[in-house]
């Protein structure tokens, strides 16, 4: 069960990062082009959201793996599915239901981590 936990752990942490570094480091204007979601928001909305997923990719590796306060991989895990979750409503909102499949994996695999890891 460990093994499961930390490939599903490294699974969610390699979407957050490469999702979160996007939206830190990417204009809003390109963005626009893949996340069709980005226009209502304004940009500092966007970079604070690819900042928190950011910290959540790390969050779900480095306390665990460095055995440094490893309580926070779980709650890491919890605040990746708030945001899977926030990002479910938000696909709803735009009625664009074939981009809720990937937030909806990605909740449950977070939801599982952090089952797993409390």
């Amino acid at each position: 069960m460990n093994l499961v936990l930390w490939i599903f752990a490294g699974g969610l942490a390699a979407v957050f990062l490469l999702a979160g570094t996007m939206k830190v480091a990417v204009p809003k204007e390109k963005l626009l082009s893949t996340m069709a979601w980005a226009k209502t928001w304004p940009e500092p909305r966007l970079k604070a959201l690819g900042a928190v997923e950011v910290l959540g990719a790390i969050g779900l590796i480095l306390p665990r793996a460095l055995d440094i306060a490893p309580v926070l991989t779980p709650v890491a895990a919890v605040g990746c599915a708030i945001v899977m979750f926030g990002a479910m409503i938000t696909h709803a909102r735009m009625k664009d239901y074939a981009g809720l499949a990937m937030p909806v994996v990605l909740l449950i695999l977070a939801i599982v981590v952090a089952a797993g890891r409390f």
